[in-house]
């Protein structure tokens, strides 16, 4: 199953494109990796990134390419459930310059009308503390911490927090729309 495609008023969600990894590879190679498990050397990021891109004919999830309405590369989110996670996560990332512009918060409240639709009931976001922008993206979000969800093996609460995202209280996902 390829990626389907989402649209918001600034932004096309869509399957990644070859041009999209030189630019995060660049990323994961970069300081600005630290709370995503980096940096990572290129080959590395490279299978993660084919793992994420993959995940869509193994299991019908995976990651977004993020581009806005001039075809611009901004960044990545996506919906993973690799055989190591307890849960299914929404997690994301953006480059350096596509920051502080609300693109993250588009991106999500989309990528989590999407899941409910799909009758995903519940996410979670593992956030390594110290992610302040991630952790209010979350909040933002209406996601709550959530300390008795389980952890990816190997993981403590000391270096993961867990957020859980769910449909607003009537079970509808209005509140995304």
């Amino acid at each position: 199953m390829p990626a389907p495609v989402l649209h918001t008023p600034r932004l096309t969600l869509r399957g990644h494109v070859m041009a999209d990894f030189e630019q995060l590879c660049d990323l994961f190679e970069s300081d600005r990796a630290r709370f995503m498990g980096g940096p990572l050397p290129r080959k590395e990021a490279w299978r993660w990134l084919a793992s994420e891109v993959g995940m869509w004919d193994l299991i019908g999830l995976g990651s977004w390419g993020i581009e806005d309405k001039d075809g611009r590369f901004l960044g990545q989110i996506g919906l993973l459930h690799p055989p190591h996670y307890p849960e299914t996560e929404i997690g994301w990332t953006l480059l350096e310059e596509a920051e502080g512009k609300g693109y993250a918060t588009e991106a999500a409240r989309a990528v989590l009308l999407w899941a409910w639709d799909q009758g995903i009931e519940t996410l979670v976001s593992y956030i390594t503390p110290g992610n302040d922008r991630s952790i209010a993206l979350a909040e933002r979000l209406g996601a709550v911490r959530d300390p008795a969800a389980a952890l990816p093996p190997d993981e403590t609460p000391e270096e993961t927090i867990v957020y859980r995202h769910s449909p607003d209280s009537d079970g509808s996902p209005e509140a995304y729309a």
